[in-house]
């Protein structure tokens, strides 16, 4: 890669590929395509989707780059000619133009070519200067972003009408140039799929055999004989932004105080709100805010076993409060689990274990490539 940090003049990236020179022409989208629309839902909404047929993509099914098609539509074949304009081709580039998700783009896979697209997505059909996968990365890109969120400036966020799409300014390259950098940021989001899904099999894997165990084994002691309850007056804006000890919410850490009211191990658990029932294993001196409850083990019990119990353990039954649900322990207390004895809890504790350090790892290894991603489009977009 050339660093052109140093250019004060020509337009070009801060980092690019040796072989190419030259500045980057500034354009439009509207400049660059031959269809910039979005289509509508069928009458009756939810009720006319079907198993099979044509895929229809909805905001939820357009990602940072990717698609994500769990929970993709169909409609009939009468419904797709209704909506014939809006039929997908290969590489066309999707845009998310309302709600929380505006913004997100990813392009059109064979998965779902000749499929249609609800009013809150966006077709962007380019012509021949324009690769595809280059503009979908550059809509990702600080450069992109900016210019979405200029156009929603002082309002709610609503929606991008398909003039403001077309006013959008890109800076391009030559084509050839366009290609290679697509590839690079094809291949990071090609390996950031493969880590997504050894992430998902580690996280399977744990969690069958947590099942496993608790399904294939009578259950043979109530939670209230092998676990203590605590519970803790601290609110978040209690803790401060620095501090020797952290402090743990709903959602991790939220602060930091220099004292602690938990050492060693502990479980945390939420007692209530849209988490509740979601439990984490913690070690050393910390504390915890009053949304969760602390759960420690009795003497002979291993906390970190009961830990992987409770994480495959059904809280369902247990829930009181409509609005906000609620759980407490003088009521899941009284469930039975199956524990054996305990140099069989370590045996258990430590494979599994052993498999979430390895799950951490390529979390880890996850972060990494996401940043790596973001500092490209940083770097090699202008």
């Amino acid at each position: 890669m050339a660093n052109n940090n140093d250019n004060k003049v020509l337009n070009v990236p801060h980092l690019r590929f040796p072989e190419f020179s030259g500045e980057w022409k500034m354009c439009t989208i509207g400049e660059l395509t031959t269809k910039v629309g979005s289509g509508v839902t069928p009458r009756g909404g939810e009720a006319v989707y079907k198993t099979e047929g044509h895929p229809f993509v909805r905001s939820q099914n357009v990602g940072l780059g990717n698609l994500l098609l769990d929970d993709i539509a169909f409609i009939d074949e009468e419904t797709h000619l209704r909506q014939k304009n809006t039929e997908l081709q290969f590489n066309d580039v999707l845009l998310n133009i309302t709600g929380a998700s505006i913004g997100r783009s990813a392009l059109v896979d064979k998965q779902i070519v000749g499929g249609n697209v609800n009013q809150h997505v966006c077709i962007i059909r380019t012509k021949e200067n324009l690769v595809p996968s280059f503009i979908c990365s550059f809509l990702l890109s600080n450069y992109g972003q900016r210019q979405i969120d200029s156009f929603q400036a002082g309002g709610n966020r609503q929606g991008l009408n398909f003039e403001q799409i077309k006013s959008i300014k890109i800076t391009i390259p030559s084509k050839d140039e366009q290609i290679k950098i697509a590839k690079l940021l094809r291949a990071i989001d090609e390996r950031i799929a493969t880590q997504n899904k050894i992430i998902d099999k580690l996280q399977s894997l744990i969690k069958g055999i947590a099942q496993n165990v608790a399904r294939n084994n009578k259950p043979n002691i109530r939670l209230s004989e092998c676990l203590e309850c605590s519970s803790s007056t601290l609110q978040e804006s209690d803790v401060c932004k620095n501090g020797t000890y952290p402090v743990y919410g709903a959602n991790g850490i939220v602060g930091y105080l220099d004292n602690y009211n938990t050492e060693k191990e502990a479980v945390y658990i939420i007692k209530d709100g849209s988490g509740v029932g979601t439990v984490s294993y913690v070690t050393g001196k910390c504390s915890a805010t009053g949304t969760l409850n602390t759960l420690q083990a009795k003497e002979g019990y291993s906390l970190q076993y009961l830990y992987y119990m409770l994480k495959v353990f059904n809280f369902e039954p247990y829930k009181t409060g409509m609005a906000i649900p609620h759980i407490y322990f003088k009521d899941y207390g009284k469930a039975k689990i199956f524990c054996p004895s305990y140099t069989e809890q370590l045996k258990y504790a430590r494979l599994l274990s052993a498999i979430d350090n390895k799950l951490s790892a390529e979390q880890s290894i996850l972060t990494d490539l996401s940043l790596q991603k973001q500092y490209l489009l940083r770097q090699m977009f202008i």
